[in-house]
């Protein structure tokens, strides 16, 4: 199969300077707030993106160095599938959050409930909607035990 390359597109800026203590998901990231600065070459992208109070970002764990197909997730003390957790340690390093959009000034987006580190590379950018994203849910697999503890759990060195 052919290699596939992606450019960032941006950057996102939280107050994480470190891995460690980040919230692990933007639900546990309420209120905490960011910003993305798109590369002035997308601009024109970001047009109709202020109608949406949500959107998802697409990003590299860019701090991330090797992965594992089999991780202990923060929540939980087993060792688990990686694609059956929201773990760093991927095969292609990608993370994915939905945020709440503030506000956009030319390139700069205002967000809230970051839950990556500073200097994030964006890779895209997709509006959220509820009628093609959202869905009810009536198995979440092993974290079904463990969702209470999302408020308190936070990142490490993963």
């Amino acid at each position: 199969m052919e290699k596939i390359i992606c450019q960032p597109i941006g950057i996102i800026h939280t107050p994480f300077k470190e891995p460690a203590g980040i919230p692990i998901q933007p639900a546990a990231a309420h209120g905490i707030n960011g910003t993305v600065t798109v590369f002035t070459q997308y601009r024109q992208g970001l047009q109709d993106l202020d109608g949406f109070s949500y959107i998802i970002l697409i990003y590299h764990f860019h701090r991330v160095q090797k992965y594992s197909l089999k991780v202990t997730p923060f929540m939980d003390n087993q060792l688990r599938g990686v694609f059956a957790t929201r773990a760093p340690a991927r095969p292609n390093h990608i993370g994915l959050s939905v945020v709440q959009l503030l506000e956009i000034e030319d390139v700069t987006l205002h967000i809230q409930d970051v839950d990556m580190v500073d200097g994030t590379p964006l890779l895209d950018i997709k509006p959220y909607v509820p009628g093609f994203d959202y869905h009810e849910t009536p198995k979440i697999g092993w974290l079904e035990k463990n969702i209470y503890k999302l408020k308190d759990t936070r990142g490490d060195s993963r």
